[in-house]
C-alpha cells in the first residue's frame, strides 16, 4: 500500500506520446491500456515495451480481453492468465483486472489464479467493482484473495456521484487494501472527493482529442464506433495531468 501520509496520482494511458505527457505532468505511475475510447483493453506487448523505454515511471498493465462486461469465457480467461504471466515477465509493476461470476459476485476463484499468477507485483481490482451486485461484499473478497488496490467510482458513474460508497470502502478496508478514486476525476473535484472520502490515491486520464493530421478525408466511411469521428486522437493532456498533480501536492497530509 502507499504512503498514508502521501498522495498518489494514477494516470491511464493508451499510447507513447499519452505516457510522455503523463511523466511531464506529474503522474506517479501509469496504467497503461489499448482503446481507452472504449475503456481500456489489453495493450499490445510492443506498445509495453515501447512505454518502458520512453518513461521512468512504475506501470500497470490492464489485463481486459475485450470491450463489455466483465463475465469471461474460458478462452477469454485462459488468454488473461497468459497475459498476466508475460507482462509480469517483462518488467511491469502491476496487473490492473477484474472478474465478476453471472450474479455479479467477484469470481474469486479466477482472481486468486491471477494473484498467484502476478505474484511479486501489484494487482489491481479495476472497476469492475463498479458493475458488482455489491461492492462491499467484492471488497471483502478482494482483500482475502490478496488484490493491492481497488480502483473504484463508488457502485456510480464518476467518483464524485460515488463518494458515499467510496467513503464506506475506505472506512470499512482502507487499513487493508488502497482505495483509488476513479472516472471523472480533475483538479477541481480532488480536493472534495479526499475530503469526503479520505481517500489519498486518483485515477484520471487527462484526455483531450488531437485532430489527426489526415489531409483527404473519406466522410463517408466508417471503420470503427458509429459516432466516433476517424480525424480525431485521444491523448493525455499535459496541463490536466499538471493540474491534477498540483492539487494533490498542495493537500495537507491531513485534513
Amino acid at each position: 500500500m502507499q504512503d498514508k501520509n502521501r498522495f498518489f496520482l494514477e494516470v491511464c494511458v493508451d499510447s507513447v506520446e499519452s505516457a510522455i505527457e503523463a511523466q511531464a505532468g506529474g503522474a506517479d505511475r501509469l496504467e497503461l491500456c489499448a482503446d481507452l475510447i472504449i475503456g481500456g483493453t489489453t495493450p499490445s506487448e510492443a506498445l509495453f515495451r515501447r512505454v518502458r523505454q520512453t518513461v521512468d515511471l512504475p506501470i500497470h498493465v490492464m489485463i481486459r480481453p475485450r470491450f463489455g462486461d466483465f463475465l469471461y469465457t474460458e478462452h477469454e480467461y485462459q488468454i488473461m492468465l497468459d497475459c498476466v504471466t508475460t507482462y509480469k515477465n517483462l518488467g511491469a509493476d502491476g496487473i490492473v483486472t477484474g472478474i465478476l461470476n453471472p450474479d455479479g459476485s467477484l469470481d474469486f476463484e479466477r482472481m486468486q489464479q491471477i494473484r498467484e499468477r502476478s505474484d511479486g507485483i501489484n494487482l489491481t481490482l479495476h472497476r469492475a467493482i463498479d458493475m458488482s451486485n455489491d461492492p462491499s461484499d467484492t471488497a471483502d473478497k478482494a482483500v482475502k484473495c490478496g488484490v493491492d488496490i481497488i480502483l473504484t467510482s463508488g457502485h456510480a458513474d464518476t467518483a464524485s456521484a460515488g463518494i458515499p460508497v467510496i467513503r464506506n470502502l475506505a472506512d470499512s478496508f482502507g487499513d487493508k487494501i488502497e482505495i483509488m478514486a476513479g472516472s471523472g476525476v480533475n483538479e477541481e473535484n480532488i480536493a472534495e472527493i479526499h475530503k469526503q472520502t479520505g481517500v489519498r490515491s486518483f485515477h484520471l486520464s487527462g484526455k483531450k482529442n488531437v485532430e489527426s493530421g489526415m489531409v483527404y478525408r473519406n466522410e463517408y466511411v466508417s471503420m470503427g464506433l458509429p459516432g466516433f469521428s476517424e480525424y480525431l486522437v485521444i491523448r493525455t493532456d499535459r496541463e490536466q495531468v499538471r493540474k491534477a498533480a498540483d492539487v494533490c501536492h498542495r493537500l495537507p497530509a491531513r485534513f
